[in-house]
């Protein structure tokens, strides 16, 4: 197991957990899966859509496969709920195929948290919305989120 420690640390309140999410939004809009695969434990178990990765080097794996095909990915997290170490979010986002299709992707997840802050557990439900560019929502540079960019609340998603 590793000695990393992510603060903020469980158990959550408020506060830690709302900005547990930042991080996490800020951190995936940044694109970098090495950046990613940091938080998340040696051991972390996932599951996204019908894939379950195990392990760091499979999550860092699936991102890079993922920002490989999902072009132009803005994302958008909001807390929901928190208890002692776990934290459940929803979250929308929006990118492009290769072929010029957008989409808005919405999406619930679930984390469980070990006592240095690392993820050791993550649970994502997530559909897929075609949309026109013109619909698009989510329109700043790429990168983190501007922090007075409307939230998926301000924006009735």
């Amino acid at each position: 197991m590793t000695t990393d420690i992510k603060p903020p640390l469980p158990p959550f309140d408020e506060a830690s957990a709302t900005q547990k999410v930042r991080m996490a939004e800020d951190a995936w809009n940044s694109r970098d899966p090495d950046r990613v695969a940091q938080v998340y434990t040696e051991d972390t178990i996932w599951r996204n859509r019908a894939e379950f990765p195990r392990g760091r080097e499979q999550v860092r794996a699936f991102l890079q496969k993922k920002w490989s095909r999902e072009l132009d990915y803005r994302l958008i997290k909001e807390l929901w709920a928190f208890e002692q170490n776990r934290i459940a979010v929803r979250f929308a986002y929006e990118w492009h195929d290769d072929s010029g299709n957008w989409f808005r992707s919405y999406g619930n997840e679930n984390w469980e948290f070990n006592e240095q802050g690392l993820m050791q557990r993550r649970f994502a439900c997530i559909n897929d919305l075609p949309i026109k560019e013109s619909d698009r929502l989510f329109h700043w540079a790429l990168g983190r989120r501007p922090d007075d960019h409307p939230s998926l609340s301000d924006l009735n998603l």
